[in-house]
């Protein structure tokens, strides 16, 4: 597919987000609040299409994602906070400053440098909350929230740093296993397992941050 062909793929599905937002009584009625949950419902059913292996799936909900973007982006062009261009150019140029090692002159030879320099380079940004954990969504399910916390204060050196090779078969198949029999003993203790990973890892918050 061509530059063209992409270009005009996207301004159609542009005009087709606007007249959905002038003529369906559902989408006028809507704004960021009521619509993010279900960017987040689409991106979960991204990452289980992208988990399967299924390429005919991913394609679809990719769709989805993609028109979340072009709503929400128009939202924000309603009230005068930006629109859809502003949004990419910000990206583009977002992903230039934390890849030094391509547009730069910084070198990393790992995707483990890659990330521990990423994060340097967010921490040092315009507008982001200062200290390790600055920015650090509360929101996020406990998992991923343990799992972002843990990466933080790595690359503040505070913590182990992550290997640079990606998990086999097997320790993939092995970590799952060890998570599924925590659950169960949550479970046979009576104890949530959400409530409870979330509590140990804002604990370590509290303990990594006061260092």
């Amino acid at each position: 597919m061509s530059q063209d062909d992409i270009a005009e793929a996207v301004t159609r599905l542009d005009a087709l987000t606007r007249r959905l937002r002038r003529e369906c009584p559902w989408d006028r009625e809507q704004n960021e609040r009521t619509i993010v949950p279900h960017t987040v419902e689409e991106a979960y059913e991204l990452a289980d299409a992208a988990n399967r292996g299924d390429d005919a799936k991913l394609l679809d909900e990719l769709g989805d994602v993609l028109f979340q973007v072009h709503f929400l982006s128009l939202l924000l062009e309603e009230r005068g906070a930006g629109d859809l261009a502003a949004v990419a150019e910000h990206c583009r140029q977002k992903l230039i400053r934390r890849h030094p090692h391509v547009f730069g002159d910084v070198a990393a030879e790992s995707a483990g440098e890659v990330l521990r320099n990423w994060d340097q380079i967010k921490a040092g940004e315009e507008g982001r909350e200062p200290g390790i954990f600055g920015d650090v969504p509360e929101n996020l399910p406990a998992l991923l929230y343990a799992r972002k916390v843990q990466r933080r204060a790595a690359s503040a050196g505070r913590w182990p740093a992550s290997g640079d090779e990606q998990a086999d078969e097997e320790s993939f198949r092995a970590v799952g296993d060890e998570l599924l029999a925590l659950v169960d003993r949550a479970r046979r203790q009576r104890v949530d397992p959400e409530l409870a990973l979330r509590a140990a890892a804002d604990r370590f918050r509290d303990e990594i941050g006061e260092r």
